[in-house]
């Protein structure tokens, strides 16, 4: 008896083991080819789900004084999108809302993609229910017997003895979504007979508690194979994914993602400029993208790569741009950070609402523009060189020996600074300022003043420098724009020189504030409440880049422009002349709360950026505001 009892055991042990290894689904980057293109990927769904319901975010919509406005978006989302959506599918959208248990993963892979119509990337969504696998199998028949129903053409394929549906599908077919997303008319060339476009496919499988979901059998069979043991590589084996999952996909974060730079430039770098239409001529060049990937510093890249996490102490986004130093190009290698310090410096303001500060040598970025339009551009170099001597030789009219690539240019130091203040309660564009360093900052203001005064002059008189506290505070009026019927007031730029700095704005008050500091300075912002905490999160100020943003004061004259303007005139524009989706049918903003009632959701964030031989990275953090439990 004791022996069975052993037995026993054994045996359920050995059947709970067997259990729990058949419900372990690969990993996204185990699963994918190692011809990905792009993957963005949840890798526990309901780690996700459980971290957003404690994120402020989460909390601010769902609190009390935002119900009003919740509820009418719910009741107006559902009369419009989400019952005909479901009508279209014949199912219920919340039959799949509790699936996702383990990984989501949304990827795009090469699949014999060379840039042209003949082969497209495949599609990939793989979605794992874990404990909700048989949810998912009813969910699935139910969706294939609707489309049987519809009498759509539905035919059965096996991958490595795994059935999948394929069906024929199109937007058609989803009125829901032509409402959400309306089709654009499609543009005929003349003298061009159009190519008759592909039938949309969409392949649809379940392996254990995964869902298989691609565009095409081909794009699917890669995840198959590595489910049923194939040794083919995968994402795990691109060099590329191996460095960026070592140095960026750990500690478990709630979402990452991934861009294969490297092939997708190279594809688009090497398709054929298309051939010329005589019955169509264009004024237009054929776009050389390697001329234009060069240009941007994007063939320099190999990948780009971005994760989420989220603690007690609030959410960290970490960007990072795969770009060694040896094949940097084009602007990577003009807007290069030194590692400085860019805290912000005594004269900001603590009540500034938005600060950055970007440590780079001015006098070396300049020289690598003119290299850039050397390579870029025939006669680039010549033609800007003409138009700096047209400035200097009008310059010298009045001032023999003005130069301005010895005065400005040549003159740039290694600080660049902006900072916002707040506005009127009302005001969209709060007063800014912009600083930047120069080795002799009086002469890099005078040749501002001077080149831009030339543009002015012919609307009138430029205005004399007035002193303000011992410093020199130049006006250089700023073109009005031509409006039919509009009396557009005058504007103009003000600048000025203190110490290393060059300043200017187009709010003389922030300029004459500026100049206050140097004998009076304010309350820094270097001091505000939680200000050096947050920037540890960000690797600290010492990076060469590092900013700030006072969330809770930049949406509050949102919130007010909001409640008090129609939604659709927030989408007013001349350029979209196709039909849009209105949200006026899904949110009506007068039922906003007055932001005191949420603004204890909104708190600040700070980033910062850095330059390394091996690439560029960037991180954004966001601390949990003090009055959310």
């Amino acid at each position: 008896m004791k022996n069975k009892s052993v037995l026993r055991l054994v045996f359920f042990a050995l059947f709970a083991f067997a259990v729990s290894s058949r419900a372990a689904i690969p990993s996204a980057e185990e699963l994918l080819p190692s011809d990905t293109l792009f993957v963005l990927t949840v890798p526990d769904f309901a780690a996700l789900k459980f971290s957003a319901k404690q994120s402020p975010q989460w909390q601010f919509w769902n609190d009390d004084a935002m119900k009003s406005f919740r509820e009418n978006f719910y009741s107006k989302w559902n009369e419009t999108f989400a019952v005909p959506l479901e009508r279209d599918l014949g199912v219920k959208l919340s039959d799949f809302a509790d699936l996702p248990q383990g990984q989501l993963t949304f990827a795009v892979t090469q699949n014999g993609w060379d840039g042209s119509d003949e082969h497209s990337p495949g599609f990939l969504l793989l979605l794992d229910a874990k404990t909700n696998s048989e949810s998912l199998k009813t969910n699935l028949l139910a969706l294939q017997k609707k489309w049987r129903d519809d009498g759509k053409p539905i035919r059965t394929e096996v991958v490595r003895g795994i059935s999948f549906s394929v069906v024929t599908i199109s937007s058609n077919d989803i009125p829901a979504l032509l409402k959400l997303f309306p089709k654009r008319p499609p543009m005929q060339e003349f003298g061009v007979t159009p190519k008759p476009k592909k039938p949309s496919e969409l392949v649809v499988g379940q392996f254990e508690s995964l869902l298989i979901a691609g565009n095409s059998v081909e794009a699917v069979a890669p995840v198959v194979a590595h489910l049923t043991g194939s040794a083919m590589p995968s994402l795990n084996d691109n060099a590329s994914f191996a460095a960026a999952r070592l140095s960026q996909f750990h500690d478990a974060p709630l979402y990452f993602g991934w861009f294969n730079a490297k092939t997708f430039f190279s594809v688009l770098a090497n398709v054929p400029p298309a051939v010329p239409n005589p019955m169509a001529p264009t004024v237009f060049p054929q776009p050389q993208w390697a001329k234009i990937f060069a240009t941007a510093g994007l063939n320099g890249v190999n990948s780009a790569s971005f994760t989420y996490h989220q603690n007690p102490d609030g959410g960290l986004f970490d960007f990072y741009v795969a770009a060694p130093e040896p094949s940097r190009s084009g602007l990577a290698k003009i807007f290069l950070t030194e590692a400085k310090n860019a805290s912000p410096p005594s004269f900001v303001p603590a009540n500034a609402i938005k600060f950055w500060r970007w440590r780079m040598d001015g006098a070396q970025s300049w020289k690598e523009l003119q290299n850039l339009l050397d390579d870029t551009l025939p006669g680039g170099t010549a033609s800007l060189n003409a138009a700096l001597d047209a400035a200097n030789a009008a310059a010298q009219r009045d001032n023999p020996g003005f130069d301005v690539r010895k005065y400005l240019f040549e003159n740039l130091g290694d600080d660049f600074i902006g900072y916002t203040m707040p506005g009127n309660a009302d005001s969209q564009n709060p007063p800014s300022i912009f600083l930047f360093a120069a080795h002799d900052s009086g002469r890099a203001a005078f040749a501002i003043q001077t080149v831009m005064s030339f543009a002015a002059r012919t609307q009138g008189k430029v205005p004399e420098p007035r002193n303000f506290q011992g410093s020199k505070i130049y006006t250089i009026p700023l073109p009005a724009p031509q409006i039919r019927g509009a009396n557009v007031p005058q504007r103009f730029l003000y600048c000025t020189f203190s110490g290393d700095y060059v300043a200017f704005a187009t709010d003389v008050s922030l300029i004459e504030n500026y100049l206050r500091s140097a004998g009076n300075p304010p309350k820094p912002l270097s001091g505000a409440n939680g200000l050096i905490d947050a920037a540890q999160h960000v690797g600290g100020a010492g990076t060469g880049l590092f900013g700030y943003q006072n969330q809770r004061e930049t949406f509050r004259p949102l919130f007010t422009k909001l409640k008090n303007q129609q939604p659709s005139s927030l989408l007013t524009s001349p350029l979209l002349k196709a039909p849009q989706p209105s949200v006026d049918n899904w949110m009506d903003f007068s039922l906003l709360p007055d932001f005191d009632r949420v603004s204890k959701y909104f708190y600040f964030s700070v980033f910062a950026g850095k330059t390394t031989t091996d690439g560029m990275e960037f991180k954004f953090f966001a601390p949990r505001p003090p009055d959310l439990k």
